[in-house]
């Protein structure tokens, strides 16, 4: 993808604004002494949470599910089609992608209905595309 598709698909991912909750005790900037930097270093096991949910987002098929399940909700079938995967490969990877609860499912029948878990996941794709295009 060349930056001018690049920067077509990020000023097509609305910003959302942050409603960050001040008192997380996560180490970000909200919590940041005078000095810019962290005052205190997230616990390790949230640091290791952390790098887990950001390795999700290392496989292209994971983020092209994401992809199509922004702002619309899709079946297996749909999401294969869509990004020219098989059915099969497109489970595999929501298995993975419900674990992280990065998308969440209904049923309907026999068939089963996938979306976006919450804002935030639209958040975390929309930003980490704005920052490549950048």
């Amino acid at each position: 993808m060349d930056a001018v598709e690049k920067e077509k698909v990020a000023s097509s991912v609305p910003r959302e604004a942050s409603s960050h909750d001040g008192g997380c005790g996560c180490g970000c900037a909200n919590h940041a002494g005078a000095d810019g930097m962290p005052e205190c270093m997230p616990d390790e096991e949230l640091l290791y949470d952390l790098a887990d949910l950001f390795k999700v987002f290392g496989d292209t098929t994971r983020i092209k599910i994401l992809y199509a399940l922004m702002g619309q909700q899709r079946c297996v079938a749909d999401i294969a089609e869509l990004i020219g995967a098989t059915q099969s490969a497109v489970s595999h990877q929501l298995r993975t992608l419900k674990q992280a609860r990065l998308v969440k499912f209904q049923r309907d029948g026999k068939n089963v209905i996938y979306s976006l878990s919450d804002d935030h996941v639209h958040t975390m794709i929309a930003q980490g595309m704005s920052h490549i295009c950048e």
